[in-house]
C-alpha cells in the first residue's frame, strides 16, 4: 500500500462567494449537465491552478430540517473537499452516488492533485465495470483502489450506484487507515435496534466509526445499513473523518480569540503565542449553532480557523466564552468604521470613569438599532451603548 501522503491545496488568488439569498429552500431543476459539483473538474468551482473559487454558504440551507448540516458542509467547501453547484444551492436531500462519495474520500486524503494527474487519469482500471466510470473520475478510483479503499473482493466499482450508510461508512474507516483496528472489533455487540441488519462483515467498521465519533444512529436507536446517504448527511460524516486524518490542521489553527475582530483582522492566543490573521471579508463564521458575522466573535471565544494562500475562510467556534451579559457604555463619540454596504462595523468612544479617561472600541451589530437623530453622531457628541455579549445593539445619541 502506497503511504497516506497529505498534499496541501496549492493557488495563487482567492475568490470567496458567500451568497445570503432570502429565498425559500426549494431546489433548482437539474439540467442535463448539471452534475455533481459541475465535473470534470475545473469547470466551476474545479480546482484550478491559477485560482480557486470556494462557495461557503447555500441559497437552500436555511430551512430548520438541514441546517444542522451547514457547518460541515462550509467546512469542507472552505477544504474544496465537496462542493455546490453553479446555481448556488447544495441540493442536501439528492442521494449520493459511489463515485462521488470515492470522490469526496480522496479529496479529503489530500490526495486530489494525484488524483486529477494525467498519469492516473490514463490508468486501465481491472473492475469490469470500468466502461462505466467516467473520464473525469478515472483517477479517483485508480488512487482509491491503490490506498485500499476498495474491498479484496470488489469486482466493480458501481459508479453510480446511491451509496448506502453501510457503504459510506465502511469507505471513510478505510479512509482513516482503520482496516486493522476494524477488523479486530468484529465480534463487537452493537447496540442498534437494527443490528442484526449488519453484516457480520461490517461490523468492526460500524464499531470503529461509532467509537471515533463518526457516525451514531437515529432518534429510534437504529442505524438504517441500507438507507441511501443524501448529500447533507455525507457532509457530516466526511468532515467528521477529515479532523482525524493525518496532518489535516496543515491549513487550519486552533486558539482563543483575544482581541476585538478589527479591520478584517483576527487575533488569537495558542500556548501563550499570538496569532494574527487577515479574514476574506466574506469569511464563513460558524458560532452558537448558527452562521454569524465576524465582529461576533468574542474575546475568549475558542476556534478553529481554516485558511487558504494565508487568508481565514472559515471560522468555527469550538467553545463560546461565558462572558455573556449584557452592558451599556457612556462616553463621546471619537469615531465609527463602516462596512462597505456603509453600515456601523465598530465604534469607538471616550469615557471617564472616577477622573480617568480611556479610549474604548465596541463592534456593532449589523442590524444596530440608532434612537434619536442620527446626524448628531460626530466627534465629541455624547452617545450610549447598548448590547449584549460585547456586540453593539443599539446606539442612543444623547
Amino acid at each position: 500500500m502506497k503511504p497516506m501522503m497529505m498534499k496541501k491545496v496549492a493557488a495563487t488568488s482567492l475568490a470567496l462567494a458567500i451568497m445570503l439569498g432570502s429565498g425559500t429552500a426549494a431546489f433548482a431543476k437539474d439540467r442535463d449537465d448539471n452534475k455533481w459539483d459541475k465535473f470534470p473538474p475545473g469547470k466551476a468551482y474545479g480546482h484550478t491552478k491559477g485560482e480557486i473559487q470556494i462557495k461557503l454558504s447555500f441559497d437552500d440551507l436555511k430551512s430548520a430540517d438541514v441546517s444542522w448540516a451547514m457547518r460541515y458542509i462550509a467546512s469542507l467547501a472552505s477544504k474544496q473537499v465537496f462542493e455546490g453547484y453553479e446555481d448556488g444551492t447544495f441540493k442536501p436531500y439528492n442521494k449520493v452516488t459511489r463515485i462521488e462519495a470515492i470522490t469526496a474520500a480522496v479529496r479529503l486524503m489530500g490526495l486530489r492533485d494525484q488524483a486529477e494527474s494525467a498519469a492516473e487519469m490514463q490508468t486501465q482500471l481491472n473492475f469490469k465495470d470500468a466502461k462505466d466510470v467516467p473520464a473525469w473520475a478515472v483517477g479517483y478510483v485508480a488512487v482509491a483502489a491503490e490506498h485500499n479503499l476498495f474491498a479484496e473482493s470488489d469486482t466493480a466499482v458501481q459508479p453510480n450506484k446511491p451509496a448506502d450508510r453501510l457503504w459510506a461508512t465502511t469507505l471513510l474507516v478505510k479512509a482513516l487507515n482503520l482496516d486493522s483496528e476494524a477488523q479486530a472489533k468484529m465480534n463487537t455487540k452493537l447496540t442498534f435496534k437494527d443490528a442484526d441488519k449488519i453484516p457480520a462483515g461490517s461490523v468492526g467498521y460500524i464499531a470503529v466509526a461509532v467509537e471515533r465519533g463518526l457516525v451514531n444512529g437515529f432518534e429510534d436507536n437504529t442505524f438504517r445499513p441500507n438507507e441511501p446517504v443524501t448529500r447533507a448527511q455525507i457532509a457530516a460524516l466526511l468532515d467528521r473523518t477529515g479532523n482525524q486524518l493525518p496532518d489535516s490542521n496543515n491549513d487550519a489553527a486552533t486558539g482563543t480569540v483575544s482581541a476585538a475582530v478589527y479591520n478584517n483582522t483576527l487575533t488569537l492566543t495558542n500556548n501563550g503565542q499570538t496569532l494574527t490573521y487577515t479574514l476574506n471579508p466574506n469569511t464563513f463564521v460558524f458560532r452558537g449553532g448558527a452562521q454569524v458575522t465576524p465582529s461576533a466573535l468574542q474575546v475568549g471565544d475558542e476556534v478553529r480557523v481554516r485558511t487558504v494562500n494565508g487568508v481565514v475562510v472559515y471560522v468555527e467556534v469550538l467553545q463560546r466564552t461565558d462572558n455573556q451579559q449584557t452592558f451599556t457604555a457612556d462616553g463621546t463619540l471619537s469615531y465609527y468604521n463602516v462596512n462597505n454596504n456603509g453600515s456601523i462595523s465598530q465604534i469607538v468612544i471616550q469615557q471617564t470613569v472616577n477622573g480617568t479617561t480611556t479610549t474604548n472600541t465596541y463592534n456593532v451589530s449589523d442590524d444596530v438599532k440608532i434612537v434619536g437623530n442620527a446626524q448628531l453622531l460626530t466627534n465629541g457628541h455624547a452617545v450610549q451603548l447598548q448590547g449584549k455579549d460585547n456586540l453593539v445593539t443599539t446606539i442612543v445619541v444623547q
